[in-house]
Formats: C-alpha cells, structure tokens, sequence
C-alpha cells in the first residue's frame, strides 16, 4: 500500500519527536543539562566500577560511601562480574529508567564504554570518572585517578632497587588492550627500564585480566628465558596469576615480582615472600573525591577537571609502616 507523502512526513516527525523524548532531550555528545536526572531532590549517585568483589574497587566503594553521607547523598554500587566493556554496558544501560543525580564510573574500555555512558549524560546525570577514563575527554566534568605512568615508573625503580647490580630479563604481564590504567602503568615500567641498563625488557604480554592465562605467559617465560629476573604484573588478577606461575615452577623468591596495588591476598602474598614489592594506590582517596567533584557539579560548583591520587611503593622491610594504604575486602 503506497502512503500519501503528507502521512509519511508526519509519522517521520512523530519518530523524530520519540526519538528525543527516550534519549532525555538530547543526542549522544550533547550536553545533558536539565535532564531527567536534574530534579533538585535526586540524592542518588552511582558507582560503578570495573569489576566487583575486587578490594581495590570496595575501598573506592567505602570512601565514596563514607563521603556522600556527609554530604547528604547516597550511593548505590553496580559492579559487573567481570572487567569486561559489554558487561559494564547493561549496567550502565539500566539506569535509563531512573538516571541518578551523579554516576562515578570506571570505563572498562577507553572508546566502547563512550556511547553507553553519554546516554547517561544526556539524561542529566553529572558523570565522574575514577580509576579509568574514555580517551575523549568532554564526557566527564572530572577524572579522578593514581598516575598510572608514574606508577609503572616507581614499579621499576623498585624492581631495580630489589635487584641492585644483577642482570638479567624483565617481564610485563598486562591486561587487556584498551584499558587506560594498566597500559599506561605497562608503558612507564618500560620508559623506566631503560634507565636501568643491567635489565632488559622481554616486552608485555596480555592476560585478558585472568589470572590463569598470567600463570601461563609466566610458565612459557620462564620456559624461553632462563635469565629472567623480575615480572612487573599490572594489576591483582595478573599479579596472582604470576605468582602462581612462579610457585608451580620454583621460582618464588628468585624472580622478583612486583605488582600494582595492595589486596589482602597481595598484602599476604608481600609477608611471605611471594611478591618482592607492591605499589599501592590510595582508592578510598578517589572515591571519596569522585562523590565531591560530581555533587559539585550536581550543584553548580566548579569542578576540577583532573585530580591525581597518592601511589606508594611497599617492600616486606617496610610494609608495618604503609598499612593504611592496605585495601579493604568490605565496608
């Protein structure tokens, strides 16, 4: 059946017009501003970060937490099972029916994660990002997080330290391609290295964030180069997966691994030689300014666009001193 044009053009404004209405008056990239999530009683602010039941993420959790009680807000966390963009996408993608005032997230892939949360934006919601952030930069009104490059360059500086004049091999174990924090911590470990011309880089190999294919890359390491010295793990699950590795072969203690961050079972790991060093970040410092920059901007305050977080390097000689940077397993 052939329409009149006069119906065709209606219904194409009638689609257009519903189009708007479901994305909150705005399209991906616009500014958000009075939208669904604006209303002046909406106290609700979101977390959600790159992974759940992860202690550097729960102690994120408790200083945003502890923060917005303060401050007279809430939060509610939305943690997917695994560091993984499509997983954080549904729930980012949940929040359309009832958008909170504020979302603090940690974008489990620079670019893919981009679209899901303008969506957000467009609602109105004033987003934060912690830990990670997208590679454009007009999405969030402010970035929270540690230094990654320079983490991966005190990474070195201490695996130098710990292996003083010896020679020999070093190894990256990272995560996955994409993901902004430990690229960059990969990336400074290697400008680094160079400063330290007793230790040659083996260069980085990806881990998918699981810890058995870390314990794998350490196995084939240790198989294809005997002078191995030093692993640098980027994170938790590659730094239990390289102590693994390293446990199964014999190795403990006679490779040196430092790894980036400071759970309870890294923590653990440090007291009975399994690590030689650890570097720590300070994530209950990020979530407790995440709830300040994004009810700032909830409120009309300035905010401030990039804000940097302490790392400190932790050695079994002096790990006593530095437990209040250990992470938390809960509130």
């Amino acid at each position: 059946m052939k329409l009149s044009k006069s119906l065709l053009a209606a219904g194409s404004a009638f689609a257009v017009a519903a189009l708007v209405a479901a994305c909150g008056g705005g399209q991906v990239g616009g500014s958000g501003d009075g939208g669904a999530a604006s209303t002046p009683d909406n106290k609700k602010i979101t977390l959600i970060p790159g992974v759940q039941a992860e202690p550097f993420y729960i102690s994120m959790q408790c200083g945003a937490q502890a923060e917005a009680q303060k401050l007279g807000y809430t939060v509610d966390t939305q943690a997917p099972q695994k560091f993984d963009a499509a997983m954080q996408t549904e729930k980012v993608n949940a929040l359309g029916s009832a958008p909170p005032a504020g979302l603090l997230i940690a974008p489990t892939d620079d670019t893919a994660m981009q679209a899901p949360i303008e969506q957000v934006k467009n609602r109105g919601t004033k987003i934060v990002e912690v830990d990670t952030s997208l590679k454009n930069t007009g999405v969030a009104v402010s970035s929270i997080s540690s230094n990654n490059a320079e983490g991966g360059k005190l990474a070195a500086q201490t695996l130098a330290k710990l292996v003083g004049d010896k020679k020999g091999s070093v190894l990256v174990l990272d995560t996955i391609a994409g993901t902004s924090t430990t690229n960059a911590r990969a990336q400074g470990f290697a400008d680094e290295l160079k400063n330290h011309p007793n230790l040659k880089s083996v260069g980085a190999q990806f881990t998918q964030n699981e810890p058995d294919q870390a314990a794998s890359k350490v196995t084939a390491a240790l198989a294809s180069t005997p002078d191995l010295i030093g692993i640098f793990a980027t994170n938790l699950n590659t730094g239990e997966g390289a102590a693994t590795g390293l446990r199964n072969a014999g190795k403990i203690g006679q490779v040196n691994l430092v790894g980036f961050d400071a759970s309870p079972s890294e923590i653990e790991g440090l007291r009975k030689g399994e690590y030689q060093g650890l570097i720590a970040q300070d994530p209950a410092s990020i979530g407790q300014q995440g709830v300040q920059q994004a009810v700032a901007a909830i409120t009309g305050k300035p905010t401030t666009r990039n804000i940097t977080a302490g790392l400190h390097s932790i050695t079994k000689a002096d790990m006593d001193a530095n437990a209040q940077y250990f992470y938390k397993q809960q509130c």
